[in-house]
């Protein structure tokens, strides 16, 4: 996958729209309770600043607006704020941008009130991608959360406006994305978790075709041990999509792969971080259990696999992890991981929060900004604001 970067555009006297991801969580008072994507939006920023750009425009979706309407919670100026401090330097914030434009003169970075405000942002309409990308010179798209949607930010002005291109989070992005399902170094491993399969099946069935062993978790792991006439309980799983596990296995089975699953679970009698855990067999699991983590010789297994591993490509827990008694083995796997000596990527929130309480980050080859967009494209889905910007690199 190939793009125009933000680095490679002469940006000296331009104007430069950024569409970050800057959809943060907020409190009741609307108080930032946590900012990582903000500073994450920082370096493209300061990048485009240190290339002598004129004018540095940036904007976001924020919450759940309703078109046409900006509520005090959808609106960018907490945000607005945070990023002022983090620059170091006022970041003033203008609302209704799209019908009276960016004042004339302006220069430094002026923040667009939230884009998903805009009437027509979400169908991605054409006059509004026009006119919004006659605003700038230079388009930059730094949101790879959203490239899975094509709308008018993140799709429509990649294709009018003079020069589109990846900002550095993007970038990062396709090249990690690119290394782990495109051209991976083998053999490929990939561990999606979750607690259903049906929300993961096409995900399941387009990784059998790619990789070399797939690691399941979670209450999907319950679904592919009834496959396998195991008793699991009152467990989470999907008992009607028992064949559709058995076909994934299949799959995988005839192109020389395999879904270890696990031979010793984790029990409990309740969900509760309180509840008391027991070691069992697979086979011994009683119709009263809940199996909520895999057992250490499962573990084991599974951290063998991933130290063998040249890719690595990780969506989900494999035990309630939240739960100090249930989390020994998504702590054995994440350490594994962080050990292996594979190009790891990691996306989706669970995992992401896996990853920071077992203090392994600095240890993963890339964490994904993307959970919808992360899990489209191991889906085998086309990205709409990724294929805008190869297509206007081919064209150029």
């Amino acid at each position: 996958m190939h793009a125009l970067t933000l680095a490679e555009v002469t940006l000296a006297g331009k104007r430069v729209f950024i569409r970050s991801d800057l959809n943060v969580p907020q409190d009741d008072a609307g108080a930032i309770t946590d900012d990582s994507r903000i500073r994450a939006s920082v370096p493209a920023i300061r990048q485009a600043l240190a290339g002598g750009a004129a004018l540095v425009m940036v904007t976001s979706h924020l919450g759940r607006p309703t078109e046409g309407v900006v509520r005090p919670e959808d609106s960018l100026a907490p945000v607005a704020l945070r990023l002022a401090e983090l620059l170091g330097a006022a970041v003033p914030l203008l609302a209704d941008w799209v019908a009276t434009g960016v004042p004339s003169g302006m220069q430094g970075v002026v923040m667009l009130e939230n884009c998903r405000c805009n009437v027509g942002e979400k169908a991605d309409d054409e006059s509004l991608a026009r006119r919004m990308a006659a605003m700038c010179d230079v388009y930059v798209n730094d949101a790879f959360g959203t490239a899975h949607r094509a709308e008018a930010t993140t799709h429509g002005m990649a294709r009018f406006a003079p020069i589109a291109c990846a900002g550095p989070l993007m970038a990062a992005e396709i090249d990690a994305l690119s290394r782990s399902l495109l051209a991976p170094r083998r053999p490929l491993v990939a561990i999606v978790a979750g607690s259903k399969v049906s929300t993961k099946l096409t995900i399941l069935a387009a990784l059998a075709q790619k990789v070399d062993q797939l690691i399941v978790g979670g209450g999907i792991a319950n679904t592919f041990l009834l496959a396998q006439g195991k008793p699991v309980g009152k467990s989470l799983a999907e008992p009607a999509l028992v064949d559709e596990a058995r076909a994934i296995m299949a799959d995988l089975a005839a192109r020389g792969g395999a879904v270890p699953l696990p031979t010793d679970v984790v029990c409990a009698k309740s969900f509760s971080a309180t509840a008391t855990p027991e070691l069992k067999g697979v086979d011994a699991v009683t119709e009263d259990d809940l199996i909520l983590d895999i057992g250490p010789d499962s573990a084991a297994q599974l951290a063998s696999i991933v130290m063998a591993a040249g890719t690595i490509v990780w969506n989900g827990p494999v035990g309630v992890f939240e739960f100090d008694a249930f989390a020994a083995g998504t702590r054995t796997l994440a350490q594994a991981i962080a050990a292996s000596s594979a190009f790891s990527i990691a996306g989706g929130g669970d995992t992401v929060a896996a990853i920071a309480k077992f203090g392994v980050s600095d240890r993963i080859s890339y964490i994904s900004t993307g959970g919808g967009a992360f899990l489209e494209f191991l889906e085998g889905k086309e990205l709409p604001a990724l294929a805008v910007l190869m297509a206007r690199a081919a064209a150029a």
